[in-house]
């Protein structure tokens, strides 16, 4: 790997995590040594890319630091654009348009010789079978989250009872034939995942819930990897 190419891949390593990175780990992902690591980071940082951390503990890398716009690896676009195929197959109208737009505008913003890559991809997402239809707007949903807004719902669980619920959204899971709206439960005064096949009426509310959705998911993921060591990592179900 050429210098210039070891340098760039440090900050992609580092970019991918708020957490810190050990040379260690980056020499065994770039394969090469820690020694050339060191050396490395240590010329990042004399160039003043903002990365912070020492040998033995790790480097991080401050926020607010971006790159010029850089030319996309082969396998770098395949992956864009099998994400985007398994979106455009199993999302939501909104989110579907949206993965099919994606992979149009990578076509087109690649140069010709990478193109292919892009519209006529080795990897390829297979088509969706047999997905739930959605029983709210899922465009709306996502709105929502990202406004912090509750949304008041009906949701029928596996009993055929219906119950009335108020809920934080601040997720959405996206399995093969399902979708879940990942929530805090006001009547449940807890963490519950609803299908959104299973909801029967919607009214999203101008309320804002009192907790940042950033922060209502970092609490859901520390609850989850508490619930299913306990669990055996058997995957907790969906809402009661």
């Amino acid at each position: 790997m050429r210098r210039a190419d070891r340098l760039f891949q440090i900050i992609q390593v580092l970019r991918r995590t708020r957490r810190p990175v050990t040379a260690d780990a980056m020499a065994a992902e770039l394969e090469t040594s820690k020694r050339t690591i060191y050396r490395d980071i240590a010329d990042l940082m004399a160039q003043r890319v903002p990365i912070r951390g020492e040998a033995g503990v790790g480097y991080v890398l401050d926020g607010g630091f971006d790159l010029p716009p850089l030319m996309l690896t082969p396998d770098e676009i395949e992956a864009a654009v099998l994400g985007a195929q398994w979106v455009a197959g199993r999302g939501d109208p909104a989110l579907a348009r949206a993965a099919q737009d994606l992979i149009a505008k990578i076509g087109a913003a690649v140069p010709e010789r990478l193109r292919t890559f892009a519209l006529e991809p080795s990897a390829r997402a297979a088509p969706r079978w047999n997905v739930a239809p959605d029983g709210l707007d899922m465009a709306q949903v996502r709105h929502a989250i990202r406004g912090g807004h509750k949304i008041a719902i009906g949701y029928r669980d596996e009993q055929d009872q219906v119950s009335q619920r108020t809920v934080w959204p601040f997720a959405v899971g996206y399995h093969e034939t399902v979708r879940l709206l990942i929530a805090w439960c006001e009547l449940r005064t807890d963490f519950r995942s609803f299908r959104t096949d299973r909801v029967t009426a919607a009214e999203f509310l101008e309320e804002r819930y009192p907790e940042r959705p950033a922060t209502l998911r970092a609490r859901w993921r520390r609850a989850m990897q508490e619930k299913m060591a306990e669990m055996g990592a058997r995957p907790p179900g969906p809402a009661d």
